[in-house]
């Protein structure tokens, strides 16, 4: 997260108001209404057919797999799921061939759900539809955008592909809190495995509505930044478009409602077009396609298929190890938190559990199992090896599996007695009087300074075999005597 605050942004009093529109991409076979492969990073436009490219005469054929992901992803998002209409949004792009997308208007799949933010609080779902995504142009002969280039080239095996557009209300105060909330939907969006959210790749895509004004007062004139696929860019283009308002404002003016394109490279927010309301898109129900009941049985046979949720894996991880919030987010996000349950419960000491993993074990566990790890914990907190020893004897077991006891063994890693180490901080002490007097009188920073160059002695005397919290124990009693 950025240093930078909301209050940073806006004049005293004033506040930023966001509401993001998040395009997810359904990880389905096929596109939303024809056979079409679903795929991504094929040859241009191989993927195609009459339906998605709206020729004449080309009927809709409504794929039942995207409509039981978009349920997935409603429930999950606690959302009223109910029978819905197509639509026709008519707008005139050149990545569109037909001039009209089909989407949702009045009657989405999904109402009214909310999303609980790691950190407290939560944000408002509006609705949660479904749509088909358009095509790609491919800007040549300029900087990339449509204005200027000297030709286009258009790729359509995009269009077709099945969104559900998750639009939230205008709840979002600080680019910190926005990314908070794009990074909690796309744990949830992975967590139920309706899309892999690859925001590289544009299977999650993200718009900003963005706004400043006087706390209490009406909505002022928005922004809608598009073009962002990250969530650094969501949180630069957010900073960088709340002081673009400000400024204005300061200077007399107001922001047009308008989209605008964010450019990473320049950081900032460059004009595209007016920013369309509703009734501009004119539309009217798809006449192609019958309306989508939903039943009360349906809505049961979704929520019963629905795996827990990372809020609620999240604080069961909390109760049971006692982590900090950030720490247990992390092992959420990885996928981490049913391996460090099942470790604890084979009887492993919560807090070294969660080190490990943070710390040891990012890139994957390998062949590592609950009840080995929990057993080279046990090593590790009984004194039967040093944390860097363990630290050893844990990547074998990631490597390869195996008895730790064998391991270690094999490695020749003992514990120390307690008076070779005795003997070594002795040694120590007569070599150095000055510096153990500075840490047994000094003030915190000479003690902290101090016991980091005792403990480096002694780990370097033992060749790394003492344990640290031991040798820490030893200076303090011999401080203290």
């Amino acid at each position: 997260m950025s240093a930078t605050t909301s209050t940073d942004l806006v004049p005293e009093g004033w506040e930023i108001v966001i509401g993001l529109e998040v395009h997810v991409e359904l990880n389905t076979a096929t596109k939303l209404f024809c056979g079409c492969p679903n795929s991504f990073g094929d040859e241009p436009n191989t993927n195609v057919c009459p339906v998605c490219l709206g020729l004449p005469g080309s009927l809709p054929v409504l794929n039942a797999q995207v409509v039981e992901s978009a349920m997935k992803l409603g429930r999950a998002l606690q959302c009223e799921v109910g029978s819905s209409v197509f639509a026709r949004k008519n707008y005139f792009y050149p990545d569109q061939p037909k001039d009209y997308q089909v989407s949702q208007y009045d009657q989405p799949t999904n109402l009214e759900g909310k999303v609980d933010l790691p950190g407290g609080g939560s944000v408002r779902i509006e609705r949660a539809h479904i749509e088909e995504d358009a095509g790609k142009l491919n800007h040549g002969g300029g900087d990339g955008r449509i204005h200027g280039a000297s030709y286009s080239m258009a790729d359509y095996n995009r269009a077709g592909v099945p969104l559900v557009e998750i639009v939230s209300g205008p709840d979002i105060r600080s680019a910190g809190e926005a990314k908070a909330y794009v990074a909690e939907l796309r744990n949830i969006v992975t967590a139920i495995d309706v899309s892999d959210a690859k925001m590289e790749e544009g299977s999650m895509r993200v718009d900003a509505n963005v706004s400043v004004r006087p706390v209490g007062e009406d909505l002022r004139p928005r922004c809608e930044v598009k073009n962002i696929n990250s969530l650094r860019s969501l949180e630069r283009a957010i900073e960088y478009e709340a002081r673009r308002h400000v400024d204005l404002y300061q200077s007399g003016e107001t922001p047009k409602q308008e989209t605008r394109h964010w450019d990473e490279e320049a950081g900032r927010s460059r004009s595209g077009r007016s920013k369309e309301d509703a009734e501009d898109y004119r539309y009217f129900p798809e006449p192609d396609l019958v309306p989508l009941v939903v039943t009360a049985d349906d809505v049961a046979a979704i929520d019963a298929s629905l795996p827990s949720m990372p809020s609620a894996r999240r604080q069961q991880l909390v109760e049971l190890a006692g982590a900090s919030d950030d720490e247990v987010g992390l092992l959420v996000e990885r996928g981490q938190d049913d391996f460090a349950i099942s470790s604890i419960e084979a009887g492993a000491n919560p807090k070294r559990v969660v080190v490990h993993l943070v710390n040891n074990l990012a890139s994957g566990l390998g062949e590592l199992t609950p009840a080995t790890f929990a057993s080279l914990i046990a090593m590790e907190t009984d004194g039967d090896l040093s944390a860097t020893q363990a630290k050893e004897v844990l990547a074998e077991l990631v490597d390869s599996g195996g008895d730790p006891a064998a391991i270690a063994a094999d490695k020749g890693f003992e514990a120390m007695d307690s008076s070779e180490l005795e003997g070594i901080l002795d040694g120590l002490i007569a070599e150095s009087p000055d510096a153990w007097e500075r840490f047994c009188s000094g003030d915190d920073k000479d003690r902290k300074k101090m016991q980091g160059m005792f403990t480096g002695q002694i780990m370097k005397a033992t060749k790394g075999q003492a344990d640290g919290a031991a040798v820490a124990k030893l200076l303090n009693q011999k401080a203290n005597s």
